[in-house]
Formats: C-alpha cells, structure tokens, sequence
C-alpha cells in the first residue's frame, strides 16, 4: 500500500507540473495563477499546496526536471554538473565536441519550453530572480571544469571562454527552429562544433572536421 500511495503522489505531482507547463506556453507565466493550475489539473490548492510551497517553488521544480532531461545530477561543487559535457570539453576533439552538441541538439525542442518559462518567471517573479543566471552558471562551470581537468589554457581565460562558448549554445537552442535561419541542424551543430573546437580545444591535437559533400 505503501508504495501504490507513493506512486499515486507521484503522478500527482507530476500532472501538477506537466499541466502547469501547458498553461505556463499557453497564457504565460505571469498570467497564470496556481488557481487556474489547480483546476486545469482537476484538483484544488489544497492539493497543489501539498506538493509545491507556491508557483515559485513550481518552477525551481521544472529546473530539476530539465536537469533530468539533460543528465545533469547534483554536484557538491557547483549545485549540478553533467560529466558527459565536462568529459567532451576535457577530451577537447572535434569528435568529442560533435557528439555531445549533437545529442543536446536532439533535445532542443522539448528543452526549449522549459527554458523560456523558467526565463519568463526569474524575470517577473522576485523569488526567482538569478535562478536561470544561477543554472548557466552551472553548465559554465561544467566547460570550464573539463578545461582545467585537461590543462588546457591559461586559468585565467578558462571562464571566459567556457561563457562564450555557452552563449553560442544557448541562443541557437532557444532561438532555432526547422526552416529557420536557412540552415538544416545538422549543418548548424557541425557549424557550433567549429566555433567550440576554436573556443574550447588545443589547435594542435583537435581532429579537423568532416569534408563537406
């Protein structure tokens, strides 16, 4: 019984959030109250108060759900990480490079929503001012991680170029879309690849990237 009530308040909990997510694109976050979060879902805030503190601490939550999207786990240093990132940018090959910007690219339609909304509500809600800041700052650390891990620039720079080479990543998976730009992604991903190889690897042991057809 125990684990069937577990089980129910999980998928509670996660239709709070899926339906939250629905209105959050639909109306905006700023319109959207945890009334109208509660009937979409077909409860009451009684209930919605039983899994989330407020509308705020809703959205810390959807952080952590696009943390597990993306594989990131907690990090003691640094609030979360993802190793495969800090081992592509410490191994510092095109092909390391490729392959992981490849799969986020996979991802950037379903990461997208959360990215926007979490925006949106660190910009209009005072409890959430300098949560998005504080997640960037997360994957920033991770790219300069895996260049201290490899030795690799002076420390003085690492944190520089770990932050330009985020920008990039950032605003083509924000602002991309199929048939825009007039770029295919794949051309796009090899074409970020390039610009993190310039940013992020050693000239000098960096594979050149694929000739094109």
């Amino acid at each position: 019984m125990a684990g069937l009530r577990a089980a129910q308040k999980e998928m509670t909990r996660k239709l709070l959030l899926a339906t939250a997510m629905e209105l959050f694109q639909a109306q905006g976050y700023a319109a959207t109250t945890v009334n109208d979060i509660a009937t979409a879902a077909e409860t009451t805030r009684v209930t919605f108060y039983a899994y989330f503190q407020s509308r705020s601490d809703l959205a810390r939550a959807l952080i952590g759900e696009l943390n597990e999207i993306l594989g990131r786990g907690a990090s003691a240093r640094h609030g979360s990480t993802a190793g495969g990132l800090v081992s592509a940018v410490e191994q510092g090959t095109y092909a390391s490079l490729a392959a992981w910007l490849g799969e986020r690219a996979e991802q950037w339609d379903t990461i997208r929503p959360y990215m926007n909304i979490t925006i949106e509500a660190s910009v209009v809600d005072p409890e959430l001012r300098g949560l998005v800041d504080e997640w960037f700052e997360e994957v920033i650390a991770d790219i300069e991680e895996g260049l201290e891990q490899a030795g690799r620039f002076d420390p003085e720079v690492r944190h520089t170029r770990a932050v330009l080479a985020f920008a990039q990543l950032h605003h083509v998976a924000q602002h991309w879309r199929e048939g825009r730009w007039n770029i295919e992604r794949d051309r796009l991903v090899s074409v970020l690849t390039e610009s993190w190889t310039a940013l992020l690897a050693d000239s000098g042991t960096a594979a050149e990237p694929p000739a094109e057809d």
